[in-house]
């Protein structure tokens, strides 16, 4: 990595230690320490997740129009002041609005750091930038909920708003650090879509709603968020404690089983997956998923022993992981490489809404139906499991050879624009992209 790149890592590794000092205790602080009740904790995280629904459309175009730097900095002061108010909250008000500027923050940061990792890297680097920026994130979420599980103390309210004040620093770490990076220089990809009756060429959303591969990306996208990460905390947790008997400690042992196989697995599985298709890479996460909701159905409904319950509860998570440390490598890189070099903040952007619709629809659904229809649950997600696994050979027919194997690649470019809006080649001459 060069030293843009590294700076871009360590940022992001640190302001995920600093979100995992307060992500898995936000619900018992709001609920107990401060004793808001449980009511206003569940519109804190809904306002928290629903936040980013509200800035996520108009964050792609201002990356692209002033650049992801001066984004993610604004970006990472938003979080650190949220972070702070929420810190010192007692009250109802206070603490709604805290979370949604805290909400809004993080979420900013997402596409911001994604478009920078672009701008860092091309085809041949792309794939392992983005691979190591899961697996440090997941390893800075993974010891920062280990540390804060040290310090908080329900009884001490100042042991929460100390969290707090770390995350906020770890905010503003990442501000600084960016602050630093000198973003290379990338040449631009000309479009010229001049309409018939010479009319200005159409852009932003609509050319991205053209773009069939990207939507399928996208679609491809909610299903993958929904079908697993949508589950973690909402409705495998309740499957696992209310059809498999499991204690909720165990809920804790389980993921960090899924941190554990991620961490240890990513840059085996990395070696594995570079010289291979991406869609057919994806395709396997869905079988992977399936079989893993399979474990996970033997555990609530197989009438087993309760070791053997806890054991294939935990058996699912870690598989979970395995198919996370497959896509990191694919889907993010994907999303980058599908993007016009004019629009790669708005398709980073895009991505990200699909992502947060899933995570904020998932718990909603998965939520009732791993409390109550366990068998229902089961079946409805090994079927969409098995859907990742259609969609992405269907994606995989749109995608140029490169843009599914990028290691065919025979020259090194920064821009990765060949897969085009369908109304732009029947519009206008072809794009110009030029390659170092």
């Amino acid at each position: 990595m060069g030293a843009a790149l590294r700076r871009i890592q360590l940022g992001s590794a640190l302001s995920a230690f600093g979100l995992g000092f307060t992500v898995p205790y936000l619900y018992v602080y709001v609920a107990q320490v401060r004793d808001l009740g449980a009511g206003t904790a569940g519109v804190v995280l809904a306002v928290f997740a629903m936040a980013a629904l509200a800035v996520l459309p108009f964050t792609g175009r201002a990356i692209d129009r002033r650049g992801p730097l001066p984004v993610l900095v604004v970006a990472s002061v938003v979080a650190s002041l949220g972070a702070v108010a929420l810190g010192f909250s007692s009250q109802v008000t206070a603490s709604v609005l805290s979370a949604a500027v805290l909400g809004a923050g993080t979420a900013v940061m997402q596409p911001a750091l994604a478009t920078m990792l672009v701008r860092c890297s091309d085809t041949t680097t792309r794939t392992r930038a983005f691979a190591m920026q899961f697996f440090l994130q997941n390893l800075g979420l993974g010891i920062g909920g280990l540390v804060g599980g040290l310090i908080v103390d329900t009884s001490r309210a100042s042991s929460f708003t100390l969290l707090f004040l770390i995350e906020a620093v770890m905010f503003l770490v990442l501000g600084a650090i960016a602050a630093t990076v000198r973003m290379p220089r990338t040449p631009a990809v000309v479009v010229k879509e001049a309409t018939a009756d010479g009319s200005a060429p159409r852009g932003g959303l609509r050319v991205l709603l053209s773009h069939r591969a990207m939507v399928q990306l996208c679609v491809l996208g909610f299903v993958v968020f929904f079908a697993c990460y949508g589950q973690f905390e909402s409705g495998l947790a309740a499957y696992g404690t209310e059809a498999a008997g499991i204690q909720p400690s165990t809920l804790g042992i389980a993921l960090a089983a899924n941190t554990a196989v991620i961490v240890v697995a990513q840059f085996v599985v990395l070696r594995l997956v570079e010289r291979r298709k991406r869609s057919r890479v994806i395709a396997s996460v869905g079988l992977i998923w399936a079989f893993a909701w399979i474990v996970a159905g033997y555990a609530g409904l197989g009438h087993g022993s309760q070791t053997m319950a806890t054991a294939a509860m935990i058996s699912t998570y870690a598989l979970f992981g395995l198919g996370e440390s497959m896509l990191s490598p694919t889907v993010a890189p994907l999303v980058a490489d599908l993007a016009p070099e004019s629009m790669v903040g708005q398709y980073n952007s895009a991505f990200a809404l699909c992502k947060q619709l899933a995570l904020a629809v998932g718990p909603a659904v998965g939520g009732p139906m791993g409390a109550s229809l366990h068998g229902p649950y089961i079946v409805t997600f090994v079927l969409f499991s098995l859907g990742i696994t259609v969609l992405a050979l269907r994606l995989g027919r749109r995608l140029t050879p490169v843009q599914d194997q990028p290691s065919l690649a025979a020259v090194p470019s920064r821009v990765v624009a060949v897969s085009l809006p369908e109304n732009a080649s029947a519009e206008g001459p072809a794009p110009v992209a030029a390659v170092h």
